[in-house]
């Protein structure tokens, strides 16, 4: 049965349980009757050989240049934080808000 992190996530305690019960006998799942939720769900995925995580993906932008302009952004945010300049720095900042808006809106 081909399980992922997102079914496990989605389904109750109660049917994780069953899945540790079907199982068997490992060292991971030892007390899964008494274990909640956050912790019985990355042990299953561990027994199973799943990632234990959500993968998202950035779709429509290219990632890297943002990431690196992001970078670049920051380097000049703490020059003109040394500096005191404050109109300098609330204009990178805002930058750099803009594009770490701009990745989370095209993650899927």
């Amino acid at each position: 049965m081909d399980h992922t992190w997102e079914e496990f996530h989605k389904t109750p305690v109660k049917k994780l349980r069953q899945i540790a019960e079907e199982l068997g006998d490992h060292d991971e799942l030892h007390g899964y009757s008494t274990m909640h939720k956050e912790d019985l769900v990355p042990a299953l995925c561990h027994v199973l050989g799943i990632e234990d995580h959500a993968h998202h993906e950035v779709v429509g932008v290219d990632k890297a240049a943002i990431k690196a302009r992001i970078k670049e952004l920051k380097v000049k945010r703490d020059e003109a934080l040394a500096a005191g300049d404050s109109v300098q720095l609330k204009r990178t900042r805002r930058k750099i808000h803009r594009l770490k808006r701009q990745l989370h809106k095209a993650t899927v």
